[in-house]
């Protein structure tokens, strides 16, 4: 990182002087104050007992002490000496400081480490996270700033649980299995919304959930010839007798894979937010129904929400937003933390491509990227490779308005035309409201990022290149949370 300089030119070295014995009022003082003049202490956020500031030192050789309660004292478990101050601790600086200790529980004092300090020669940071595997990434920070950070998102989620999910009014849809599918999806369109769990009233209970990709499957299912399954039994096919005919697809598609019904994945309004977020980055779905029975054997349950990755999001954006100076990590530039899926670059063989399409490319193919790529939104570019549109998995049920998929088949629409039924200004809830192309640069800062994510609606942001808007990286809610949690555990559970 870029050290400052003082008016005589002289370096200034960035350093973090924390306090983790608790206390009411603390302060730091020091022989770069000359001991004359006492530094406010600041508590951290969710950490009442933590106290910490940052002072720009020169290199050499500094003691300090602190003044907590108006009691002198100093940290034992950091370099200290007698002096005429009595005992102080002390702290040499260099310019290239070569180790720096991480920072475990903030909540444990004994094993914190009482400052931090800033050199550029961490370039490269390897950050253990949660017990994990170790999360590779190129940061600009020490190592000890970045376990901070870990530390505290891990900490949050984990006190905080998914009922404060729960909005103050709204209403949350459920299908009953009995409904034929061409009126759930005709719903799915009229209400706005991508998916609803279903209610089985014989067993009295949720059983699953109907998503945009089960009408993929069925448009696919239509287009191809020698299909079992004709527009008039659409018509007339439940939803219950849809999923039964998905497995036997699936199993189709896939010979070696046990294509087998699961039951409902979803969560109690009393799970903590980690374990909802790990709930739906490990089964890969988009929302997680938040149920809650006051039977011990879960009969009548009620269906209180539909969690999801950005509602977490923005749980966290709020509760850290008086915190992004503290968190250097938030300031990090994207393009230094590798969330997400880039272009690769020339000689980079090992990275995964990115998917995109041409406007004129087939509707099938765009279906077909989305299924096989496992991947939510496809961006649509042109012969520059500069973003247009995005196709998502969402957009496929505005082709349930006046039963569109009927009169055309899959091959033969381009994706431009299927972009254009989102665009009738009748749509209901505006399929194209601005939030279609959250876009922003490399060089945004990591919290920019994260407050567009968590943008209700809004589950990918597309990289750009500044001016000619050409695509060089997508990430999405599930990428940001992954950094977040660490790859080891958000990893899907059949992956």
């Amino acid at each position: 990182m870029d050290l400052s300089h003082d008016t005589s030119g002289m370096v200034l070295i960035p350093t973090r002087f924390v306090w983790p014995y608790g206390g009411r009022r603390v302060f730091l003082t020091g022989s770069f104050t000359r001991w004359s003049e006492h530094i406010p202490m600041s508590p951290v956020e969710g950490c009442p007992t933590v106290f910490q500031v940052i002072c720009s030192l020169t290199p050499g050789i500094h003691q300090y002490k602190y003044f907590v309660d108006g009691d002198w004292r100093h940290d034992e478990r950091q370099p200290h000496v007698t002096g005429s101050y009595g005992v102080v601790n002390t702290l040499l600086l260099t310019q290239s400081a070569d180790h720096l200790p991480a920072i475990s529980n903030p909540e444990s004092p004994g094993n914190r480490m009482n400052m931090d300090v800033d050199s550029e020669n961490f370039q490269r940071v390897q950050v253990k996270i949660l017990d994990g595997p170790l999360h590779e990434t190129h940061l600009s920070i020490p190592e000890a700033e970045a376990a901070f950070f870990f530390q505290r998102i891990s900490t949050f989620l984990s006190e905080h649980t998914a009922y404060e999910l729960l909005p103050d009014s709204g209403k949350v849809i459920a299908l009953d299995v009995n409904l034929p599918v061409k009126q759930a999806f005709h719903i799915l369109y009229e209400q706005g919304i991508p998916v609803a769990p279903l209610w089985d009233s014989r067993m009295g209970q949720f059983v699953g959930v109907l998503s945009p990709l089960d009408f993929i499957l069925i448009l696919e299912e239509l287009g191809n010839h020698g299909s079992n399954l004709t527009e008039e039994e659409l018509e007339t096919h439940t939803i219950s007798a849809w999923k039964e005919a998905k497995q036997h697809l699936l199993r189709q598609m896939n010979p070696h894979t046990q294509a087998s019904s699961r039951n409902l994945i979803h969560a109690g309004p009393y799970d903590t937010l980690k374990e909802v977020a790990l709930k739906i980055l490990q089964n890969e779905v988009a929302t997680l129904p938040i149920i809650h029975s006051s039977s011990p054997d879960g009969s009548f349950p009620q269906l209180l929400h539909l969690a999801t990755l950005s509602g977490i999001l923005k749980r966290i954006c709020r509760y850290f937003r008086h915190s992004y100076n503290s968190l250097p990590i938030l300031q990090q530039p994207i393009c230094n933390i590798r969330l997400g899926t880039w272009v690769p670059q020339i000689g980079e063989s090992s990275r995964r491509p990115l998917a995109m399409l041409k406007p004129n490319a087939s509707l099938r193919s765009a279906l077909s990227l989305l299924v096989q790529a496992r991947v939510s939104s496809i961006p649509i570019v042109d012969e520059n490779d500069s973003l247009l549109d995005t196709y998502s998995r969402s957009d496929i049920t505005a082709l349930a308005k006046d039963r569109a998929y009927a009169h055309f088949h899959i091959d033969q629409m381009a994706i431009q035309q299927a972009l254009q039924l989102g665009q009738d200004a009748n749509s209901p809830y505006g399929f194209f409201n601005g939030q279609r192309c959250q876009m922003c640069l490399r060089t945004d800062p990591l919290r920019k990022v994260m407050e567009r994510l968590a943008t209700p609606g809004v589950r990918r942001v597309i990289v750009v290149e500044a001016g000619s808007k050409r695509v060089e990286g997508i990430i999405s809610l599930s990428d940001v949370f992954r950094f977040l949690l660490g790859s080891a555990q958000a990893s899907p559970t059949n992956a």
